[in-house]
């Protein structure tokens, strides 16, 4: 392949890449509000973070997603509200206060994660197995490419 047929292929993979993103925050605002319709999208994913990290700081959590501090404690705050999440001591600096999901929150995360379970099954289940393999394979290697190459 050469240079110019490459970035040809590479301008296509950008645009499907932006349009299987649109599409994924589209189902993601969709089925947070089918779960609770007074949580925005956004902070499902902070709250499916807390889910997997165990419990971690604002300003970790903020750093992790590239959002400002104020924004993920707006969240937080929201979260704690509704009973998802709590403040609980961190056990390593007494002065300094963890975010823990709660078992109401760590529910939400499994109904959340369920409904876009069947999405994505539903969108593939004329996929030969061997197709979903590989894109499997495919989109983890781009992943982690992508995760090396932060900016």
């Amino acid at each position: 392949m050469n240079g110019a047929d490459r970035q040809q292929v590479h301008e296509q993979l950008e645009s499907e890449l932006t349009l299987l993103g649109r599409r994924i925050r589209r189902l993601s605002t969709t089925l947070a509000r089918q779960v609770d319709d007074r949580l925005e999208a956004a902070a499902y994913g902070l709250l499916s973070a807390l889910n997997d990290a165990g419990d971690v700081r604002a300003g970790d959590l903020a750093e992790r997603f590239g959002l400002d501090k104020s924004t993920v404690s707006r969240q937080i705050a929201q979260m704690e509200s509704m009973g998802l999440v709590q403040r609980v001591p961190d056990p390593m600096d007494g002065r300094a206060r963890l975010i823990h999901t709660t078992d109401e929150g760590r529910e939400r995360v499994r109904q959340l994660r369920e409904a876009r379970g069947r999405w994505l099954r539903a969108a593939l289940e004329d996929w030969p197995a061997d197709d979903v393999d590989q894109m499997v394979d495919l989109v983890g290697r781009l992943n982690v490419a992508l995760e090396v190459r932060e900016p």
